[in-house]
């Protein structure tokens, strides 16, 4: 059975981005269909794991989170909290079997900020080149967490 299925990346976002207003979110989401969910959030420190993990379970092949600048969070650890989450969530996804690389953060450069458009570019690349999740790939064989070894059905 083949998989025509495009990945899905959700896409959390302080609204405070570069070139993350209303028209350009529209603009992505209509170029890049239903391959792209994006949130805008008022700071990426607000953003918790449960938000992620919850993408992850119901519709999304990645979650990542784009944030201000190293210095630049108006809230000034916004960026930093967001870090220690996200770590916080590649523990536990990677606990359950999926990769740590279906969730991530961006930061961008204080020097040279890249707007929202951009960074969308660089990590809708890499997500289409990812695999489907197991989550939501119906027809797939069973995972290998899946499987009991013989030795342990006969104990």
């Amino acid at each position: 059975m083949t998989n025509n299925r495009k990945p899905v990346l959700a896409l959390f976002y302080c609204q405070n981005v570069p070139d993350g207003r209303k028209q350009e979110r529209q603009s992505l989401e209509k170029k890049y269909g239903g391959s792209l969910r994006l949130f805008p959030i008022p700071c990426s420190g607000r953003l918790d794991p449960i938000h992620l993990l919850r993408a992850l379970e119901e519709f999304a092949d990645a979650a990542y989170v784009i944030t201000c600048p190293e210095g630049a969070c108006r809230n000034f650890e916004g960026n930093r909290r967001a870090g220690k989450r996200m770590e916080r969530t590649r523990a536990i996804i990677r606990s359950i079997g999926l990769e740590p690389e279906r969730v991530g953060m961006v930061m961008g450069s204080r020097e040279a900020p890249k707007g929202l458009p951009e960074q969308v570019e660089v990590l809708m690349e890499s997500i289409f080149k990812m695999t489907p999740s197991p989550v939501h790939h119906q027809g797939c064989q069973p995972c290998q967490y899946d499987e009991i070894p013989d030795e342990e059905k006969n104990q």
